[in-house]
């Protein structure tokens, strides 16, 4: 594994994003913007060396990082990173963003247990930019739904004993509305219509109920459910938060699930 060019910059991102981890739950106590800045820095750190990874790869396959779970993995945590990132000057959002690092560092982790080698000939079904149209907005997707599932986990935690220090529970559930109200409308575009163009392109049909396609399904109606119950009852608090955790659940189970149960996207496994 660590002969493939990518690897040095792939294992420093891991290093990086634990790093912002530990500091990450130092600041959660002691709350020092001395240990915010070591938090920001080690995060910052492991998303360039992330992107490094990621372009050498590209170059060294000839096609984009979206081919197999290792380079999935990979995506999905840069991809996660970017998203806290923004979060960053965000007022009142300072606990929620100084911990992007470590749902970054748990898909790296998870990505290093796959077989990491750079395949520059691709069966036909991955010699599609409908794949790469497909993959890309799915994973930006996904890493919304992660910034949502860690402001509703943090919700649920602020609820019911001294939640001083933590972010106020409107903010919260706030922020999980928005990273669900923009990874909706990519999921769906992405993981389902564009999968769908790509399916009949690869396989000769839009739609064959693989376990994939199926758990993909179940996730954009959960989702869909939080965004009806929020926009036309005006729903949140515990019970949308629990939706919005259950949505991510789905959402895990979907991208790991052909190592699991097979079926045509197994490829990746």
């Amino acid at each position: 594994m660590e002969q493939n060019p990518d690897m040095l910059f792939f294992w420093a991102a891991l290093w990086c994003y634990l790093g912002g981890t530990v500091a990450a739950c130092i600041y959660a106590g002691v709350r020092r913007p001395a240990v915010r800045g070591t938090a920001f820095a080690l995060t910052l750190g492991g998303f360039l060396a992330n992107t490094v990874a990621l372009v050498i790869r590209s170059v060294a396959s000839g096609h984009p990082p979206v081919t197999g779970l290792f380079e999935y993995m990979t995506l999905f945590a840069w991809a996660i990173v970017l998203g806290f990132l923004l979060l960053w000057r965000r007022k009142g959002l300072d606990l929620v963003a100084v911990f992007g690092s470590t749902p970054g560092a748990l898909a790296l982790a998870m990505a290093s247990l796959f077989p990491a080698e750079i395949t520059q000939q691709l069966i036909p079904a991955l010699q599609s930019y409908w794949l790469w149209i497909h993959v890309s907005l799915a994973v930006l997707a996904e890493a919304a739904f992660t910034v949502a599932f860690v402001a509703s986990v943090m919700y649920l935690i602020g609820q019911g004993r001294d939640s001083r220090g933590m972010p106020e529970g409107r903010t919260l559930d706030m922020v999980t509305y928005r990273a669900i109200g923009v990874g909706f409308p990519l999921f769906t575009i992405g993981a389902l219509f564009a999968g769908a163009i790509w399916a009949q392109k690869a396989w000769g049909s839009p739609w064959s109920w693989d376990p994939k396609e199926t758990s993909s399904l179940i996730v954009w109606f959960v989702y869909a459910i939080y965004l009806h119950a929020r926009f036309v009852r005006g729903w949140s608090g515990s019970g949308a938060a629990w939706l919005s955790i259950l949505g991510y659940a789905m959402t895990i189970f979907t991208i790991l699930g052909s190592k699991i149960l097979g079926g045509l996207h197994s490829y990746g496994a």
